[in-house]
């Protein structure tokens, strides 16, 4: 029984809510905004929509497999290569030295290299390459606000070549705002900010997020808003109300029919393929304005999403908004690809699909929505401005929100990975030169021997 106006954002991710009237379907841990209503609980605890998007976070969860680290497999081969030459170094000096020197003196110098070649190949700088750079890795990317919960993610955050967003909250502010006032041809009364004044005058009453959308406009206008009577609120369709004896209506197309009002039609369909919805105002007798109102893009994500292109970085998007507004936002940021009106659990199936396809994807989402799909990408970025929910199961998280720092965080892992390789290159090239020193190369042409207490130091140097 009733009426009311529902945030299903949660599920959904589209901040604009959704009008309910009998028999229409509400979810649970959704968002009653406005009006009060009856409804019969059908699904309760482990069937509701809610637990099962966290049943399917805990699966994703529990499928990654960890990454092998390039250190230890270079080191699983390294120390056994290190020990045969050590004792082929030993039976060397004791065959080949004992035929040109006394055998007590061969062995003298053959154990001193023994010593001196597992000294000096002491696999400390391979053992340091990986973790002091993945330290100082995360170190920065938590002075520029790119919290990474662990080393996995930024490791593989260097491999992603596909970056999925979600629209709302992600690419767009997540809030409704005012973009249009477009006055009627067949009114000439009214400026635009004598409209508004009017508009939002009736709306104050409102706890409707388009309503409060339009406060806000006149809120930052500076405008003083008016008195008005008779405030009535038209279930599903609008309100009205009377300023200064006059009687004016705010509300959607069902109004306007009801009204038996003519108007734009064209301008409407314009509005809804740009993804803004359209709040009609009008007198008794004709259409005065049409207000579009819409999720606003921010002001980081054109720049962001070029940068990623520059990577060579494909960028999908996901949305559970209509086919017109998610292609309307994605054409103007230069998205690759969409895919439209997908509900939470069609956001982790696209994932897998993409996967199969050979991509390895970093997903950003913000929502209780995106959670599967952030736990069963390769890496999950989180919104720091999101939902407990999803920061719980993202690998990283991104302070304030912005998406300007996923290229960031890639350009972090890329230049981790390449100091990691630098370090792992050095502590090898080191021993190429170390290790033939330290058996004793040198002796038969110049009578030099690497003394272990050297090669000690040598090893302690290439560490640092």
């Amino acid at each position: 029984e009733g009426f009311s106006s529902i945030d299903e954002s949660m599920v959904t991710g589209e901040s604009i809510p959704i009008d309910k009237i009998i028999n229409d379907k509400v979810i649970g841990g959704t968002i009653n905004k406005q009006g009060t209503f009856k409804f019969k609980a059908t699904k309760v605890g482990s069937d509701t929509l809610l637990a099962s998007i966290i049943k399917m976070v805990e699966d994703a969860q529990g499928s990654k497999a960890p990454i092998q680290k390039l250190a230890d497999k270079i080191s699983s081969i390294f120390v056994p290569v290190v020990l045969i030459i050590s004792v082929a170094t030993l039976l060397t000096w004791l065959t080949v030295g004992s035929q040109f020197m006394p055998f007590n003196q061969a062995l003298s110098y053959g154990l001193l290299c023994f010593v001196g070649v597992l000294v000096i190949a002491c696999p400390c700088a391979l053992g340091l390459a990986t973790p002091t750079a993945i330290i100082v890795g995360v170190g920065k990317g938590a002075q520029n606000g790119i919290l990474i919960k662990n080393a996995e993610s930024l490791e593989k955050l260097h491999k992603v070549n596909t970056v999925v967003v979600d629209k709302t909250g992600t690419i767009t502010k997540g809030k409704p705002e005012v973009i249009d006032i477009i006055l009627s041809n067949t009114d000439k009364t009214f400026t635009d900010t004598e409209v508004l004044k009017l508009i939002a005058s009736i709306e104050k009453d409102s706890e409707h997020p388009l309503s409060i959308a339009i406060q806000e406009k006149a809120k930052t206008m500076g405008i003083i808003l008016t008195k008005v009577e008779g405030f009535e609120i038209i279930e599903g369709k609008g309100l009205k109300g009377k300023i200064d004896g006059k009687q004016y209506y705010a509300g959607n197309l069902k109004l306007i029919n009801d009204l038996k009002l003519n108007y734009d039609k064209e301008l409407i369909d314009i509005l809804s393929k740009q993804g803004k919805t359209p709040v009609l105002f009008t007198n008794i007798d004709k259409v005065l304005a049409t207000i579009g109102i819409a999720d606003t893009i921010k002001e980081t994500s054109l720049g962001a999403i070029e940068k990623l292109h520059k990577l060579g970085i494909k960028v999908v998007m996901f949305t559970g908004d209509n086919k017109n507004t998610a292609k309307y936002i994605a054409d103007q940021v230069g998205i690759d690809q969409v895919f439209a009106e997908i509900l939470p659990n069609e956001k982790a199936d696209k994932i897998k699909e993409l996967q199969s396809r050979g991509l390895i994807v970093a997903m950003a989402g913000d929502g209780v929505n995106d959670a599967p799909a952030l736990a069963l990408a390769d890496v999950g970025i989180a919104m720091g401005t999101g939902t407990d929910v999803a920061i719980e199961s993202a690998d990283i998280t991104l302070l304030a929100g912005d998406i300007s720092k996923i290229p960031q965080a890639i350009n972090l892992s890329k230049k981790t990975m390449a100091t990691i390789k630098q370090n792992l290159f050095w502590a090898f090239f080191y021993n190429i030169i170390g290790i033939p020193l330290a058996a004793g190369l040198l002796f038969p042409f110049f009578g030099i021997l690497l003394n272990p207490a050297f090669a000690g130091l040598a090893m302690a140097l290439s560490s640092v």
